[in-house]
């Protein structure tokens, strides 16, 4: 376990309980974490996809949402929006609940 898990277990905590993040997500969201220290409440929807897509072409380069987030009809975009709103949640959270 390092810095990052704990910040990665925060964003999953302030997820939507409407979310179903996809099995085995745990590096997901420790990408996640790096967002959440990089852009705190500046994240955006379109960076939670990149992160996704980052994850998601070590697992199947053929998912058919890898694209760029301009190109995803707007179904596929919404996806992305509960994962955005955890982080700014999490990062608007005290510091000393985040270490």
């Amino acid at each position: 376990m390092t810095y990052l898990d704990p910040l990665a277990n925060l964003i999953r905590s302030c997820l939507s309980p409407a979310a179903e993040p996809p099995p085995d997500s745990d590096d997901l969201f420790r990408i996640y974490a790096v967002l959440l220290l990089a852009k705190g409440v500046q994240v955006t929807d379109e960076d939670v996809h990149n992160a996704w897509s980052a994850w998601m072409q070590s697992l199947d380069s053929t998912h058919e949402a890898l694209l760029p987030f301009r190109d995803l009809d707007p179904a596929t975009r919404a996806f992305d929006a509960p994962y955005a709103e955890a982080i700014r949640a999490a990062a608007r959270r005290p510091r000393r609940n985040r270490d």
